[in-house]
């Protein structure tokens, strides 16, 4: 079974800056192409599962009330749009918790993976930062840097190693998973 777990801000919804949260479902706003990507993935049998370090909650910027508005707003309006994602899954700890959920440590990623009984045949990992790609090299998915939010092409000298692919956004990104996935050369 071929996977997808995916980022969330700045993958998914709008990435909101390096010191800013998206606090409520106001202030989400979804990627343009973002759904279509995820519709794309779904037509290919891809699994999809949302791993994100969600911070703002134990700082008390917002509420695991709030964030969980949001996360069931955002499942609705994907199946208005006949797309779906298989789970979502957050870290909601500072990092001076030192849990063993938060990016790039792999809790979020095993437990995806077992609660779900999955046997990964191949995975991805669809993030917009490095802290993702860490997460996925770790793991052994294939890291797929999108520039749609926190890195940037100009950092690429500043990069401590290559992602396995780099594309602008989700929906591009998700188009060569699946151009791929149908000629059988992933």
């Amino acid at each position: 079974m071929n996977v997808v777990f995916l980022d969330r801000d700045g993958v998914i919804n709008a990435y909101p800056g390096d010191a800013g949260y998206v606090k409520s479902w106001k202030e989400f706003k979804f990627i343009p192409g973002s759904i279509e990507g995820i519709r794309k993935l779904n037509g290919k049998g891809f699994k999809i599962f949302v791993v994100s370090n969600q911070s703002g909650v134990s700082k008390g910027i917002y509420t695991r009330k709030s964030l969980d508005e949001m996360t069931q707003k955002m499942l609705r309006e994907l199946k208005k749009k006949r797309a779906h994602i298989d789970g979502v899954y957050y870290c909601t700890h500072a990092s001076a918790d030192n849990c063993e959920c938060k990016k790039p440590k792999l809790g979020l990623l095993n437990k995806a993976v077992s609660e779900n009984g999955i046997k990964c045949k191949l995975s991805f990992f669809i993030g917009d930062s490095f802290i993702d790609m860490s997460a996925a090299r770790q793991f052994g998915a294939k890291g797929v840097l999108v520039l749609s939010g926190k890195e940037k092409i100009a950092n690429r000298s500043k990069w401590g190693f290559e992602p396995d692919y780099i594309f602008d956004n989700l929906l591009i990104a998700s188009h060569y998973l699946c151009a791929q996935a149908q000629e059988g050369s992933l």
